[in-house]
């Protein structure tokens, strides 16, 4: 009987393991000092109730003179503002959290997987902050127009500030993830789950979901649903001639090519 124990086959897994674990803590750390470091110079300037502020005044233009927001919770005048400076630091931090996410898992990419990936990353956030602006500078006015048309007279408007944080946020949410239709797209197509020609043969499908989605995530206004459908319907044009250079740039070489 031999003295040599059997090797083990987890042998010199481990340190690479624990090693990759320590380098996602310090990414992590990285991503939530950035996220900090934002709601601080936040917090100082323009100050929390600056931003809340800001956030509503596409409402506040549209309202009745002289009448305001108004909060129902005793800490609601300190916590929504400061809920909206802890969402506008991570938007703020986001180019950092992201790069730290890339450089985490760009040395396990091939290359042409890194052609297709940082990409992705930066169309996608780019996306989704133009679905968002989108949103308050073109959407907010519309709809706060067509609302205030529509309200009685013998009725003064006085919306609540958290009630208006959560149209905000899901509205902003709805903008931003519309936006992302050409990455989708990308995706797809790049897995190998539809082809550009199938993408093209499911345009006229693609403009009744559109509407469909806009008339469930906005409100009962033609204005903000045709706001959404439409570059909804743009961008997936657009995703389809993404995803057919992106496919092509980012294939893996051939086992030819790689000889």
């Amino acid at each position: 009987m031999s003295d040599n124990p059997r090797p083990d086959e987890l042998d010199g897994t481990e340190q690479p393991f624990v090693s990759h674990l320590i380098e996602l803590r310090d990414r992590l750390v990285r991503a939530l000092m950035a996220i900090g470091v934002a709601f601080i110079v936040l917090a100082i300037y323009p100050s929390p109730s600056g931003l809340y502020d800001l956030l509503a005044m596409p409402l506040v233009q549209h309202l009745p003179k002289g009448a305001t927001l108004i909060a129902t919770n005793p800490i609601s005048p300190f916590m929504v503002p400061i809920k909206v400076t802890m969402l506008a630091a991570f938007m703020l931090a986001l180019p950092a959290v992201l790069y730290q996410i890339w450089a985490f898992v760009a040395p396990g990419l091939y290359s042409h997987e890194k052609k297709l990936v940082l990409p992705l990353i930066v169309s996608s956030t780019l996306l989704f902050f133009l679905g968002v602006g989108f949103c308050y500078f073109f959407v907010f006015g519309k709809v706060f127009t067509f609302i205030q048309s529509f309200a009685p007279k013998s009725i003064t408007a006085a919306p609540d500030i958290e009630a208006y944080l959560s149209f905000v946020l899901n509205m902003f949410l709805a903008f931003g993830a519309a936006f992302e239709v050409p990455v989708v797209l990308v995706i797809l197509v790049r897995m190998g789950m539809v082809s550009v020609q199938k993408l093209r043969e499911f345009r006229s499908y693609f403009i009744v979901i559109a509407f469909v989605i806009a008339a469930v995530v906005t409100p009962p206004d033609v204005v903000s649903q045709l706001a959404l459908a439409i570059p909804m319907c743009l961008l997936y044009e657009a995703g389809i001639w993404a995803a057919q250079l992106f496919v092509k740039h980012t294939q893996a070489p051939s086992e030819d090519s790689a000889s």
